[in-house]
């Protein structure tokens, strides 16, 4: 036994994990029915084997919000919902260059340019597609962070183009299980969302796809929906915890938070942890209005290491300041592979009271987030 809990289930799949195994979907079932006690303990032991001690921080930008056609029940953005957020049309490049600086001098290895559509289109809207590629040329080519895009369903010529231009992850999240998603989203089908992880990734972009939790979806259509990107094959799995947005369908139904405990929280990202060992588990939207402050370092001691610093798409988030101090309370440090900042100029910042916008800068409302 390499390592041991004194749980013969927990102590059984990290030593499988040890071994080069991976682990299936009753394997996960079985694992979020243990202790989180001791399956946080089995969770770190496998990220110190498989990751390198480090944090990834991740920036994003809201590069055109609001007015998407999906009907998605927890998204601020959708024309379905009255939801009070500021609408706007793709930025200029040069704003978005703008936030991928902030997004580097508050230490983000990587930067995320995002559009609120059901996908961007080079054939219908053959200008902003223009502007999406000037967009990535100038923070590839202006800056040391790595290149994301979130921008909807791709078709196979559009991925390629996004490839050879650099974007280094694709982020498209399948949101929940299968066999739930149909109760979150009817205009478009978990299928869908799957297709285009598999054009990305047949494009040559690596895979960032995750969940979003306290939907009311099961313990198990959370297992479900590891396995489901374990069957994709993913390398950065953002955690977002439900933050109900007044006005949209989850934010009627949960109006007083996510459908889910902290426990429940540190159990999942732990059961992820041991479902992808070698993934990214990034911890992003949702965690600030779900996790008190005091909390935020546990499910970095139950396997994550990757954040979303800065502001979300909708809302803003806490200081890349106090992020750190998260990272560092959980005994792990930064990542500076990408981008070697100093992480005490970004402290002094935030204790002189440097008010400038953090990293994404689009935040307008504090309704919620997606």
């Amino acid at each position: 036994m390499v390592y041991e809990t004194g749980n013969r289930t927990v102590d059984d799949a990290v030593e499988r994990l040890f071994a080069g195994e991976r682990l299936d979907r009753r394997d996960g079932l079985a694992l979020v029915a243990q202790p989180v006690d001791e399956l946080t303990a089995a969770a770190d032991a496998v990220r110190a084997h498989f990751g390198d001690g480090t944090v990834d921080a991740c920036s994003i930008v809201n590069a055109k919000a609001g007015d998407c056609a999906e009907d998605c029940g927890f998204c601020a953005q959708s024309v379905h919902f009255d939801t009070g957020i500021e609408t706007y049309g793709f930025l200029d490049p040069e704003e978005i260059l703008a936030a991928a600086r902030r997004a580097e001098r508050d230490g983000a290895q990587r930067f995320g340019i995002v559009l609120a559509e059901k996908g961007v289109s080079k054939e219908h809207r053959p200008d902003e597609w223009e502007e999406v590629l000037r967009a990535i040329r100038l923070v590839r080519d202006e800056t040391d962070v790595e290149v994301d895009a979130s921008l909807g369903i791709l078709t196979e010529e559009e991925a390629e183009i996004l490839a050879a231009e650099g974007i280094n992850h694709y982020n498209h999240n399948i949101e929940t299980s299968p066999n739930f998603f149909p109760e979150v989203v009817d205009s478009h089908s978990f299928a869908d969302r799957v297709r285009t992880l598999e054009v990305a990734k047949d494009a040559g972009m690596d895979l960032c796809a995750g969940v979003i939790l306290g939907m009311g979806e099961s313990p198990t259509d959370r297992v479900d929906a590891a396995m489901a990107l374990q069957d994709v094959g993913v390398s950065s799995l953002p955690v977002n915890i439900l933050n109900p947005v007044a006005g949209t369908p989850l934010g009627e139904q949960f109006p007083d938070g996510a459908d889910i405990t902290t426990r429940e929280i540190i159990t999942t990202i732990a059961v992820f942890r041991l479902l992808h060992p070698e993934a990214r588990v990034r911890l992003t939207g949702g965690r600030e209005v779900n996790l008190d402050a005091d909390e935020q370092h546990l499910p970095f001691e139950a396997g994550a290491d990757g954040i979303l610093t800065g502001d979300y798409l909708t809302t803003e988030g806490q200081t890349p300041a106090d992020d750190l101090d998260v990272i560092e309370r959980a005994g792990l440090e930064p990542n500076t592979e990408a981008n070697d900042f100093d992480p005490e100029t970004v402290r002094a910042r935030a204790a002189d009271g440097d008010e400038v916008e953090t990293a994404a800068g689009t935040a307008t409302s504090n309704a919620g987030d997606d």
